[in-house]
């Protein structure tokens, strides 16, 4: 049945109608749409590019030294009260520290959005505020500060066939002066090769020979390169400055440095060193570059090398400060940059977010024309033309508002444009559909077409105002979500909000005024039958599937029982197993990394053997591209290196592989499946030389310190150690836990040479003097620069002893110094030796000492979650200081009097998460209830109208468990926005039902006919939304909100389509026995 009782014209009229009728037929609707346009190609070019939203949380640094000092004292006197005042600070999260001998690293970490600026001011200002409070012999504290902005968007690898590190380097030198001149190019910087440098190697035979310690040479060096502004003086009406001193500005000057006298004559530094040369640096560590069977004719080989890094400034756009890098870098070609020097790219997150936004962009108009087509299908071309100027206008809007706000268009910002076309879509779809209806009624064929337009927007503004705020209730409080992922996540709930409430607009001013245009002639030419529209095959099968279940109250109830049963079917999916849950999945990248440490006290020649043997297996892997070893030093950092302070891994038993694959679209294996097959190969490889690694990809949202992270506390250091090494064993035998590691330094050996300073005082030798002719036989030290105006890096003066003299215990107490009667003594006179072991660093967390047991998951549940929930079984058979182990899952213990674990890492974000999401999902439930109950004056309406909520599940649990997909915090976001969505159209059946009851249609036939009218409409928008989401199921991060969207959309539209009228009929028995009188029209005035 689809009579109506047409309104009055002139009739009291709502919003919606108010506004269709103010912009039905004015000249400024159209100037809207092409200024909304124009402002949306605007925002367009003037949006920043990245790959990954920038999240804001800034990180500091405080480095102390205190020379000298165990890890113990430094702990006490300069880690301890830092970190106090550190934690005093508003707006810190958490505060990190490691006490290593002889220097502090505290880090501050501030809670994620706060401002940079006032996070190092507040910093500083706490630091100079306590400064009388740092110990005797301690530095002043070192302040860096450190944001995503620093992570380098392109990384160029230098590397020829003919040239070694020393040879790279220079000409990356060039390379770093030009780059920097190019716009928007922040922090650069050249990782690899051997400086220039001024080597002056003493020989301590003929040091003895004449005299001389080594500590006096240095001394005299640097007195003798000195250069001052002495003053001026006016002469002749001139001012003549004098400048005095001299400055080394080659090996000669050097040479000719006076060290000491003999016998009255000179004793020059070319007399007691075995070599003065101006040359290459002593490799302090390796840069290789490898080439691999699938990139190289030749074969693999490796090559020495140099990486240079660009950052770029902050909300500059990352594709245009890359391109614009490798131009300036191309025409450097045949002139500072060598022809046969060959520079590979080695990341480029310009090119990747230029690619990553194009093919969204593609998908973002994909998704609009299938909608549109969709809508051509049930309604008609004509139809599907205004709905296709909706999208784009409404787009545009929302785009403009991404620019004030200041986002930049990433992966997460397109993905929130394409979640929102299969809702922004709805207003305008419900409004079209309503006005064919109205246009094909024969009521409605004499009246004039402004009038039937107008009536047919009113009709159905007010229950689409309110779904519309339903839908927005439903997502905006994801907005909310805390910590490094809301930040992340936050575009979509913004974005998909904005474009509503522009949708909503447009659905009431552009739609009815396009609609009246394109739809007019059509309907004059069908205003002449007074003939019925007459019904769909699908609406006349859904007036007799209702039938049954309106006329019996055991079908009724059959139908409900059936409902529960496949929801709790599909809740049993989860504790089955058969939908595993994970904050995010795996994500498809180009690139991954194998961190590697060896055992403390490993020489640098031994860790590039182990680096070149992993490299060696890389370079046979069909997938691999190429790679770069970093031995003795950091690698590039990206975000989760820049979390994990990778870029302070400077040690000679550190070593850092990067391994660039072929790119996403010429391989058939994702970036995870090929780190976990090449795993057990490197772990075979790093076993044989002792080695520890871990196989590190680049995180699919914000990074954590490992995936799987346990914290132990205690009362006692040794005891937390030895819990600690029982909790590493007990991640070692889980099934399903792999690159397990803990933070404790292995056992190395300590020569202590403690000065008998009786002795010492005896000879006229200071404690000190010793102390620096050690240090100077053992590492060498600065002496000064070499004055070279031409060259790009300082050029410092090195002295240093002969290998041979700095090789063993005997060599360096063979070393002689001067005593105050010129006579020569011996180390060994002066010094009293003793065999140690190092003290390892010792880490807090929050002022808390910590100890950190890190491993990651593999295998066929690689989530954190399963792999717990293993190892707590364990872990809780644990008794240390003969009392069970407490286990913690979301917040850090109150005390250390017991022992005590924390699970940390990628199990605290899914808490986090899952926890806001949950609570966002509480509120939404409160808003929406609020929402209806006020709408229809009736706390029974909500009920009916929310019921359908859980039923979204049915199809999403299955969906994911079909598809082998992790239930993840993206699936729970569609689940709430599919929420909104089942709710939205809830409202519009349920305000229908009590329209047709209030023009006295009976309860039964009412309810029939409301899901009937409502049913095209409904299928358009689930069709919407199915065919908005489908194009973001290839993405491995959305996948699951793709999943939920559609599979949601499915089970909710064919399960609570019956079961709304359903729940209305049975909760409203009163209005069975006989209906209410029709409601009266006012009269025409």
């Amino acid at each position: 049945m689809n009579t109506e009782i047409p309104q009055d014209g002139k009739a009291h009229r709502g919003l919606a109608g108010l506004l269709a009728s103010m912009f039905l037929d004015s000249k400024l609707t159209p100037l809207l749409v092409m200024a909304a346009l124009a402002l949306g190609l605007v925002a367009v070019l003037a949006i920043p590019r990245e790959e990954d939203p920038q999240i804001q949380v800034p990180m500091l640094d405080v480095m102390t030294a205190m020379p000298g000092a165990s890890p113990r004292e430094v702990e006490e006197r300069v880690t301890n009260p830092i970190e106090s005042w550190m934690h005093q600070i508003p707006g810190v999260e958490y505060v990190y520290s490691i006490s290593s001998p002889g220097q502090s690293l505290v880090i501050v970490r501030f809670q994620v959005g706060s401002s940079e600026q006032d996070a190092l001011v507040k910093v500083y200002n706490k630091l100079y505020a306590n400064a009388d409070g740092m110990p005797p012999g301690a530095s002043r504290p070192l302040v860096k500060v450190h944001s995503i902005d620093d992570v380098p968007i392109l990384t160029m690898t230098l590397w020829g066939e003919h040239y070694n590190g020393y040879e790279l380097r220079q000409i990356a030198d060039e390379v770093q002066h030009t780059i920097r001149q190019v716009p928007d190019v922040s922090e650069t910087s050249v990782i690899g090769g051997q400086p220039r440098e001024m080597r002056v190697i003493l020989s301590s035979a003929r040091l003895a020979a004449f005299g001389i310690s080594p500590d006096t040479v240095v001394q005299r060096l640097k007195a003798a390169n000195a250069r001052v502004q002495a003053g001026q003086f006016a002469e002749s009406n001139q001012e003549i400055r004098v400048d005095a001193g001299h400055l080394f500005r080659d090996t000669e000057d050097l040479a000719g440095v006076v060290v000491g006298v003999e016998n009255g004559r000179p004793v020059y530094l070319r007399d007691v060193a075995e070599k003065i040369q101006d040359g290459p640096a002593d490799p302090g560590d390796y840069v290789l570059f490898g080439t691999t069977q699938a990139s190289a004719p030749g074969g693999p080989r490796e090559y020495p090398a140099v990486t240079l890094t660009v950052a770029k400034l902050k909300g500059s756009n990352a594709t245009d400060v890359a391109n614009a890098v490798l131009h300036r870098i191309h025409q450097m070609r045949g002139v500072n940059l060598p022809a046969d020097v060959h520079l590979t790219v080695t990341r480029n997150y310009g090119a990747t977010a230029k690619q990553k936004s194009d093919e969204l962009m593609q998908h973002l108009f994909l998704a609009t024309i299938s909608v549109t087509i969709l809508i051509a299908l049930f309604l008609g071309w004509r139809e599907s033309g205004v709905v296709l100027l909706a999208i784009p206008v409404t787009l545009a809007f929302t785009l403009a508002i991404f620019y004030l706000l200041g986002y930049t268009i990433n992966r997460v910002t397109l993905f929130a444009l394409i979640f929102s076309i299969g809702i922004l879509v709805d207003d305008a779809i419900v409004v079209v559909e309503n006005m064919v209806r109205h246009f094909r009624m024969p009521v409605n064929c004499r009246r004039p077409l402004r009038e039937v337009a107008i009536e047919a927007v009113d009709e159905v503004g007010n229950p689409t105002i309110l779904a519309t705020f339903t839908v927005i209730a439903a997502i905006l409080p994801m907005a909310f979500v805390r910590g490094l992922m809301g930040p992340y996540m936050r575009p979509i709930p913004v974005g998909a909000s904005i474009a509503m409430l522009f949708s909503l607009a447009v659905a009431f001013i552009v739609s009815p005024w396009a609609a009246r245009r394109l739809l007019g002639r059509k309907h004059l030419e069908g205003a002449h039958t007074l003939e019925p529209e007459k019904e769909g095959w699908l609406t006349r099968l859904y007036r007799r599937a209702m039938q049954p279940l309106m006329r019996s109250a055991r079908n009724r109830w059959l139908f409900l029982g059936s409902v529960v049963v496949l929801l709790m079917f599909a809740a049993a999916l989860v504790p089955l197993k058969m939908v595993l849950v994970k904050m995010l999945p795996f994500d498809n990248k180009s690139e991954f990394q194998i961190i590697v440490n060896m055992p403390d006290g490993t020489p640098l020649e031994q860790t590039t053997r182990v680096t070149q043997a992993l490299g060696d297996y890389l370079s046979r892997q069909r997938q691999v591209v190429n790679y770069q070893i970093y031995s003795g030093t950091a690698g590039p950092f990206n975000f989760n290196g820049l979390v994990r302070h990778y870029y302070l891994r400077h040690q000679v038993n550190q070593a850092d592989i990067q391994v660039n694959l072929l790119p996403v679209h010429q391989r058939s294996e994702q970036s995870h499946a090929i780190a976990r097959q090449l795993r057990p190969g490197l772990d075979q490889i790093a076993a044989r030389y002792g080695a520890r690694i871990q196989v590190t990809e680049v995180p699919p949202g914000p990074p954590v310190l490992q995936t799987l992270v346990a914290e132990i506390y205690g009362p006692s250091e040794q005891g937390q150690i030895a819990l600690a090494r029982k909790v590493k064993k007990i991640f070692e035998q889980t099934p399903g836990v792999v690159d397990t590691d803990w933070y404790m330094q292995d056992p190395q050996s300590e020569l202590v040479m403690q000065v008998d300073q009786t002795k010492a005082a005896l000879h006229g030798i200071s404690v000190a003097q010793v102390a620096e002719t050690l240090r100077l036989a053992t590492s060498g030290m600065q002496a000064g620069l070499l004055h070279d105006p031409t060259a790009r890096e300082a050029i410092p003066t090195f002295v240093e002893m002969e290998r041979p003299d700095r090789s063993s215990e005997q060599a360096l107490e063979n070393i002689k110094l001067r005593a105050a009667d010129g006579s020569m003594v011996s180390l060994r006179e002066l010094v009293d030796v003793k065999h140690t072991t190092l003290q390892p660093d010792i880490y807090h967390k929050n002022l808390k000492r910590v100890v950190y047991v890190t491993g990651d998951v593999a295998g066929g549940e690689e989530s954190p979650v399963y792999a717990i929930l293993k190892m707590n079984q364990a872990l809780r058979k644990l008794t240390p200081g003969g009392f069970p182990l407490k286990i913690y899952n979301a917040v850090q213990p109150e005390s250390t009097a017991h022992y005590s674990m924390k699970w940390d890492g990628e199990w605290q974000i899914t808490i986090e998460v899952f926890r806001d999401l949950g609570l966002a999902f509480a509120v939404v439930l409160v808003l929406i209830y609020v929402l209806v109950v006020g709408w229809f004056k009736s706390f029974t309406a909500p009920l009916v109208i929310m019921a359908p909520i859980p039923l979204t599940l049915v199809g999403i649990l299955p969906a994911h468990a079909l598809m082998g997909a992790f239930f993840t915090a993206t699936s729970m976001i569609g689940f709430i926005a599919g929420a909104g969505i089942i709710v939205r159209n809830s409202i519009l059946v349920v305000d229908f039902i009590e329209l047709r009851l209030k023009q006295g249609m009976p309860l039964a036939e009412a309810v029939i006919d409301a899901g009937a009218v409502r049913l095209r409409p409904v299928l358009l928008t689930a069709g919407g939304v199915i065919i908005g989401a489908s194009v973001i199921l290839p993405d491995p991060i959305f996948q699951g909100l793709g999943l939920s969207l559609i599979a949601g959309s499915v089970a909710s539209t064919f399960l609570s389509w019956p079961a709304v009228p359903v729940l209305y009929y049975m909760l409203h028995p009163a209005h069975r026995q006989a209906p209410p009188e029709p409601c009266n029209l006012p009269e025409e005035s």
